[in-house]
């Protein structure tokens, strides 16, 4: 069994922004799979759904970003899981839009959602996705960057990235995280 979860801010207010790509992916993984993220546990919107062979909870923590693993912990501790079948998907300003990375563990990285995770998990060693959202504007706060929202064509970049996410969670559970990231830690090239 694996908890896969999207990081995002619960409310009308974060939807389409830069923030809450951890909770567009899941929401494609969620389609992809046909399973419903409705039901309340864990301080999160859950669902479950079979990848694979392995049974998998759909995670969209509700306790806002910066005290994600509060959530994570608690459904982690409650299926009995280890931090490694805890896949963990969210926004990276550090990657071009759209451009994947996924790792098998790591550090924080300056996300406030991932240093509450590895905090409340106790550990570095969990595997990730991020998703590129691109590098703030130098005048910018980094704040208002993240909870800005998302112009067309960006949207439109990170849904085919959330999409592509989506893909790079299956193939992790069932051709393991070597073989996702041979796959998806590719630069992305202008057609």
């Amino acid at each position: 069994m694996y908890i896969i979860a999207g990081l995002g801010n619960p409310g009308k207010e974060y939807e389409n922004t830069r923030h809450n790509v951890g909770f567009m992916a899941l929401d494609a993984l969620a389609d992809k799979l046909g399973a419903d993220i409705s039901e309340r546990k864990h301080k999160a919107l859950c669902g479950r759904a079979v990848i694979g062979k392995e049974k998998v909870i759909l995670l969209k923590p509700q306790t806002y970003m910066n005290v994600s693993g509060e959530s994570l912990r608690a459904a982690a501790e409650y299926y009995k899981l280890s931090p490694k079948q805890v896949v963990v998907i969210y926004d990276d300003i550090s990657l071009e839009p759209g451009q994947l990375r996924i790792r098998a563990r790591g550090s924080a990285g300056g996300h406030n959602g991932i240093k509450s995770i590895i905090a409340h998990l106790g550990t570095q060693e969990f595997p990730r996705i991020k998703i590129g959202v691109g590098a703030k504007p130098p005048q910018m706060d980094l704040a208002d960057y993240v909870l800005s929202r998302l112009g067309q064509g960006e949207r439109k970049l990170l849904e085919t990235a959330s999409k592509e996410a989506a893909e790079a969670v299956c193939e992790i559970l069932t051709e393991g995280i070597e073989s996702a990231m041979n796959t998806h830690n590719k630069k992305k090239t202008e057609d």
